[in-house]
């Protein structure tokens, strides 16, 4: 996979893009065995050591087995005068014990070494998927990320453990056993040599094969997986839609392309373990005849038969090692084809994006409260929390969805951000949350542009309550404390009471201790909404994102959370979207956003009479200063 950097140090990828269907579209590249033996081979660089000890045993190992035949010689021949032969029964056993206890110790280092590789590709997979750009997750399913840190790694550890060893061990003894084979009967090794040779053309006529059926199953595997966990992750939808049956199907049809990959490649291998195994059946029938015959004719001993017919039927382990590991190896690079496109990803910098800059230079003190401040008196970028400065952005360079953004919030400053559906407020929280970066303008943090600060640094600033509150499995605990893991008691408490949690934590069986389910699953929404207040208000922000935060919560809670969200101000900046009349009139300054652009700013009062779009959303939504909403709760959509 080839890859382009932008101006700004991002890396793309410029190979094929992935089809709709989840599969990766990528070069076949060489297929070839030595391509695919070199690259298996460098996987296992750090175990180089582990692999040449296991190497030694398992040579040692076969090389005790190939003196065997040699001892077996001489036993029949001794046994032919009448000599005594109990001292080299003796030590036949001896070789036979010392070859198996050699090739276990070979063989375990070879298992251990193989679950090493496979536990490094797995770090770098999950360190990898966790930093993508988040443009990213939109182009790849994440369940087929998932089976590639899972069911492809598992694929190559076989490969890595055994096959790469296997081809060498194998292809030496068999070179070994053919060396004293022509030693013993030149004439009769040829014979097994044709036979071989023919057992090796079909063996290469089938490989090519192997390796597409193995990426195709490989493919079909995780797209089944993606299927599948978007099936759950939608469950209840599911249901109330009756829809079980429908998606049952749709995730059978990987199934059986799956299971359509894995016949053909059964398929493929039934062929060539037969054929291997014919070839080396036939050599030994056609030695023991044509020896046996010349035998007869006293042109070789019953001795020298003997061992060259064991040495052929010792032909068969190795060659049928080589064999299957080639094999092996060719359907390892059908696994190793996705794990490598996952690997090669682009990920966020995790330097700034303006080369020479100090990331983490002193922030500058933060300026007293302005709550009192108007849209004429708003503060300078340089002494704003947060600025914006004619942002510009698309998803799809085609579509933008900001088309000139500007604003400031002040430190300890209460901004509202409203706008219909679709007008860009999601996408200026992803800005400010540095998941993507503006095409054109710029985003300040205490008065300097994000791009000389990295990532890390900016996120520290902030903190994020989205309308989709996130819990995730494990305790209350565990999610109030994500973001700052080593909170103390009293700060937990702290953050507890400014959410309103306290009656929560009293009616859940183990409290703070209590496992909250997948998504959080024992929790209602406003419960969720809650703890996802928590956790952002526990890391100390100096700006605070809320994603309307008042959605999911009834009259007495809501109005508890605009009492939270006035405290908060007095500690950090907030930006908030919202809808609701409770939130909106509350703000110290107020920011209308239609079609990607900034619109109007003020407070309340003031864009009532001085913004018609802003007058029509108050009418739509029955925002009244002083009142509640004559519907309800008199939320809408955010954008």
């Amino acid at each position: 996979m080839t890859a382009t950097t932008d101006p700004h140090g991002t890396t793309h990828p410029t190979g094929p893009t992935e089809p709709h269907d989840g599969r990766a579209a990528v070069a076949d590249g060489d297929r070839s065995t030595r391509a695919a033996v070199a690259t298996m081979y460098r996987l296992t660089a750090g175990h180089r050591g582990a692999i040449a000890v296991a190497t030694v045993l398992t040579l040692v190992a076969s090389a005790l087995g190939l003196a065997q035949p040699l001892v077996a010689k001489h036993v029949v021949d001794a046994s032919g005068r009448g000599q005594v032969i109990w001292p080299l029964l003796a030590l036949l056993g001896a070789l036979f014990v010392a070859e198996a206890a050699t090739g276990s110790v070979g063989r375990f280092l070879l298992e251990r070494m193989g679950e090493g590789v496979v536990r490094q590709l797995r770090h770098g997979l999950v360190g990898r998927l966790l930093r993508l750009e988040m443009r990213e997750y939109g182009r790849h399913r994440g369940g087929d990320l998932i089976s590639r840190v899972t069911t492809d790694t598992t694929v190559l550890r076989e490969v890595v453990s055994q096959a790469l060893v296997d081809l060498v061990t194998g292809s030496l003894v068999a070179a070994g056993a053919i060396v004293l084979m022509a030693w013993l009967d030149p004439l009769l090794l040829l014979l097994v040599a044709g036979t071989v040779a023919a057992a090796s053309v079909v063996v290469a006529s089938l490989l090519t094969g192997i390796r597409c059926a193995s990426e195709r199953m490989q493919d079909s595997v995780g797209a089944i997986a993606a299927d599948l966990a978007r099936a759950l992750d939608a469950l209840p939808m599911v249901r109330v839609h009756r829809a079980e049956e429908r998606e049952a199907a749709g995730i059978g049809a990987r199934v059986e392309a799956a299971y359509g990959a894995g016949v053909r490649t059964a398929k493929l291998a039934s062929v060539m373990s037969p054929a291997v195994e014919l070839a080396v059946q036939g050599s030994f029938l056609i030695v023991l005849v044509v020896g046996g015959l010349r035998v007869n004719g006293h042109a070789g001993s019953l001795g020298d038969l003997v061992a060259f017919l064991l040495y052929a039927s010792y032909l068969v382990l190795p060659l049928s090692s080589v064999f299957r590991a080639v094999g092996l190896i060719q359907r390892g690079m059908g696994a190793y084809r996705r794990i490598e496109e996952a690997l090669g990803l682009p990920v966020e910098p995790s330097a700034p994006l303006v080369p020479g800059v100090h990331a983490h230079t002193p922030q500058p003190a933060r300026p007293s409260a302005t709550p009192e401040q108007s849209a004429s008196d708003q503060p300078t970028p340089e002494q704003a929390a947060l600025a914006l400065r004619d942002v510009r952005f698309g998803y799809d360079p085609e579509r933008p969805v900001l088309r000139g953004v500007s604003f400031t919030v002040a430190h300890r400053q209460h901004v509202a951000l409203v706008g219909r559906s679709g007008a860009g407020k999601s996408t200026v929280f992803a800005l400010v949350a540095r998941f993507y970066e503006p095409d054109a303008g710029t985003v300040l943090f205490d008065g300097r542009p994000a791009t000389e600060l990295t990532r890390d640094a900016c996120r520290r600033r902030i903190a994020v309550v989205d309308q989709n509150a996130h819990v995730v499995h494990g305790t209350l605990r565990d999610n109030i404390a994500y973001a700052v893991p080593d909170a103390t008691e009293a700060e937990i408490r702290r953050v507890m009471e400014l959410a309103r949690l306290e009656e929560v934590v009293a009616r859940l069986p183990g409290g703070l201790d209590t496992v909250v389910g997948e998504h959080g699953s024992t929790l209602s929404g406003g419960e969720r909404q809650r703890v996802a207040v928590a956790r952002a208000l526990l890391a100390r922000p100096s700006l605070l994102l809320l994603d309307e935060p008042t959605s999911h919560l009834d009259a007495i809670n809501e109005s508890a959370l605009i009492g939270v969200m006035k405290d908060v101000a007095q500690e950090c900046a907030l930006l908030v979207i919202a809808h609701r009349l409770s939130t909106v009139q509350h703000a110290d300054h107020i920011v209308v956003l239609h079609d990607g652009r900034t619109t109007a700013a003020g407070r309340h009062e003031e864009l009532l009479t001085g913004s018609a779009l802003y007058r029509e959303l108050a009418a739509s939504q029955m925002l009244r200063p002083g009142g509640v909403t004559a519907s309800g709760d008199g939320a809408g959509a955010t954008g």
